[in-house]
């Protein structure tokens, strides 16, 4: 059943002496590279199993911010070398809206030098239901993402220009829902390509997500890697606009809501001349709602105990993570 939490507007930061419920774990480090990647990955892969898919935003051209292939190349030799990276085609017209050009943009970011990638929606859709929603009874994804056993959700954290921000929720919501279908159920609206924004926006992302982790159940985990966190995402490629918030570090968790929630609370905790890019994108977005409704929907907690792996894992907190970040410099 749906945990009942006090409605709010997603424009509004809601701060943590004011969530209700129970808290998960996510664990926290600030060495941001392939070892850290796979330190705070090993706290949370104890169901992972079988054929394993990991979701991953491979990016566009060239693309300056997305997770340094170089890392992943180390991370699956090393966790998971018989896992496949997961991806679907695009909505809009581009360097990913066919498979044609799709593999394309992979062989030029460097993807198939060491791993082949599954583009989801290559030979069609599959219809997940989504249990409890409000604007949907089921999504579509693409067709290939049922033959998975589990899922390793791998998130670069940064802004979106319509979700506000883009962690795990939107890496799932948006990148496992197919280019044709699915992508049109979450965006278009009253004849309009991208109608639906701000509040319906947030709640369909977050339904097209619980599709995909109703299905996976326990056998599913996250990874959120914040750092190069342009207010763009990784779908704006070289035109993204530049980062000016600090590198943090990288988290795990096995809830989605507790790693985005606490993923926002970290920006949120920084100095206002290092967050106010990036705060300002999600408040205008009403991204907030991301996090309200997953908890209405009952994804995950919205309260956690935050471990830092790299300190004999003591539980800190979000202001701890942030407090010695440098300026971003390229």
């Amino acid at each position: 059943m749906a945990q009942k939490v006090p409605a709010t507007g997603g424009e509004r930061y809601i701060p943590y002496s004011e969530r209700i419920g129970n808290e998960s774990v996510v664990y926290f480090t600030r060495d941001l590279s392939a070892q850290g990647l796979m330190k705070v990955y090993e706290r949370v892969n104890g169901f992972i199993c079988g054929k394993t898919a990991i979701k991953l935003h491979t990016g566009e051209p060239h693309g300056p911010n997305i997770i340094p292939p170089e890392w992943i190349k180390s991370f699956m030799q090393n966790e998971l070398p018989d896992a496949t990276i997961v991806e679907t085609n695009t909505f809009y017209d581009g360097d990913r809206y066919t498979t044609e050009q799709h593999r394309k943009t992979l062989e030029i970011n460097g993807w198939t030098d060491f791993t082949t990638v599954d583009i989801t929606d290559e030979h069609g859709t599959v219809m997940l239901p989504v249990k409890g929603g409000k604007w949907f009874t089921e999504m579509s994804v693409g067709k290939s993402l049922p033959s998975y056993d589990s899922l390793v959700v791998l998130t670069h954290f940064k802004g979106h220009q319509m979700g506000g921000f883009g962690g795990s929720n939107k890496n799932i919501g948006i990148g496992c829902a197919d280019g044709r279908v699915g992508k049109k159920l979450l965006h278009y609206k009253d004849g309009n390509m991208w109608g639906v924004n701000t509040e319906e926006l947030m709640e369909k992302i977050s339904e097209s997500t619980k599709s995909v982790i109703d299905y996976f159940g326990k056998h599913i985990t996250y990874v959120n890697v914040m750092r190069n966190m342009s207010v763009s995402c990784d779908c704006e490629g070289v035109a993204a606009a530049p980062v000016v918030t600090p590198n943090v570090g990288i988290l795990a968790s096995v809830d989605i809501l507790a790693i985005d929630q606490a993923s926002v609370d970290m920006v949120a905790a920084m100095k206002e001349e290092d967050n106010h890019d990036l705060m300002e994108r999600m408040t205008s977005r009403h991204a907030f709602r991301q996090l309200s409704y997953m908890k209405e929907l009952g994804m995950g907690n919205d309260r956690y105990i935050l471990i830092d792996v790299d300190n004999g894992d003591n539980r800190i907190t979000a202001a701890d993570a942030v407090k010695d970040v440098k300026p971003f410099v390229y």
